[in-house]
């Protein structure tokens, strides 16, 4: 009967699969019945009953989970000799559970409409328009930095500690709230991440825990990039899956916030994906815009640069590619390089609103 079982949870993965591969044809209706039906409540009791532990619980799941796993490894590893199929067939009923769990508690949303759909935005954009768009962030972005009162060749340093921008951040969804009432962001469960040495290494800033609905911060990120961060994984808290998606609504998120800083650490964000992309389309274009960005942003940007080489190492490498396959398979097809999906969204949202 136990063998049974066993089998019967292990096929159950496929026939998972097979019902995700058609559900992909059908958006609309995992965003009317999942995304924007039941998803909201599961995620908002998942917030309530783990956002008033000071803790990361995903964390200590995670952890929780590796040592089982190495605990039922060194257990059973004798039966990868004696009964190799019954060793995979108890694999695969495990990672039939787990997926399922992932999938009603989260993973849906990788299957609802785009974005731009969603926010009624176009998806392409002409190189000119690129460029128009590049300029305006930069003189946003140049303004801002000098309304804050520094000279133009200094880096600017956020004047609060990690807890109090996690408390800030909220004030930008309750206001972006307005304009799409769609990414309303409420109960918060933002915590800083005990894994974050080793998310560095392995090259992230942070991680949303679906199974407990926690956002993740890196709290070694000192730079402009923390504020963004936290929007960020607060984005796949309401149930945007997509990173290109989640760093659009977390440039959004920042720009809305009433604080000076906040909104400046969204300029120079989106500004350093327009230029990157600048740099991709047309290389003249972009060195003749680069000097016109504050020296002080850029030392933000080498800040961050810096931050990340001091890290590399191989392991980040299969880090990626991993992540990157993961994307693929939860309808992400250009994987890791659809985050270039986001100037799109920057340069059509500015198109007809000031900045």
């Amino acid at each position: 009967m136990q063998k049974r079982t066993r089998l019967i949870l292990a096929s159950l993965l496929v026939v998972q699969y097979i019902i995700l591969r058609i559900l992909r044809g059908f958006p609309e209706f995992i965003e009317t019945y999942y995304s924007q039906g039941i998803y909201p409540y599961i995620s908002g009791l998942l917030r309530y009953i783990f956002g008033w532990i000071p803790f990361s619980m995903g964390d200590v799941f995670y952890l929780l989970f590796i040592v089982l796993m190495i605990r039922w490894l060194l257990k059973n590893y004798k039966r990868l000799i004696k009964e190799p199929v019954w060793f995979f067939v108890d694999i695969a009923a495990t990672l039939s559970i787990v997926y399922a769990v992932f999938n009603l508690v989260w993973g849906l949303n990788y299957l609802r409409p785009a974005l731009h759909q969603t926010l009624q935005l176009e998806n392409d954009y002409t190189t000119q328009q690129l460029i128009t768009t590049t300029q305006r962030l930069i003189q946003k972005s140049n303004e801002i930095h000098r309304s804050l009162g520094y000279k133009d060749s200094v880096k600017i340093d956020l004047p609060y500690t990690q807890n109090e921008i996690f408390e800030k951040s909220k004030n930008g969804y309750q206001n972006l709230e307005k304009e799409y009432p769609n990414l309303a962001y409420s109960p918060t469960s933002i915590k800083k991440s005990g894994w974050s040495l080793g998310l560095t290494y392995m090259g992230y800033s942070g991680y949303y825990n679906p199974l407990t609905g926690e956002a993740q911060v890196n709290n070694l990120i000192k730079s402009y990039k923390f504020p963004v961060v936290a929007c960020h994984e607060q984005a796949h808290q309401i149930g945007f899956a997509a990173e290109n998606e989640a760093n659009f609504i977390a440039t959004l998120a920042t720009l809305h916030n009433e604080d000076p800083y906040i909104r400046y650490t969204g300029y120079i964000f989106a500004l350093r994906y327009c230029l990157n992309e600048l740099a991709r389309r047309d290389m003249a274009a972009y060195e003749t815009m680069l000097p016109t960005v504050n020296f002080g942003i850029l030392e933000s940007y080498r800040e961050m640069r810096e931050f990340w080489l001091s890290y590399k190492n191989p392991f980040e490498n299969l880090s990626k590619a991993f992540w990157d396959q993961f994307l693929k398979a939860n309808n992400q097809s250009k994987g890791i390089e659809s985050y270039s999906y986001m100037v799109a969204l920057v340069v059509n949202y500015f198109e007809d609103k000031p900045m």
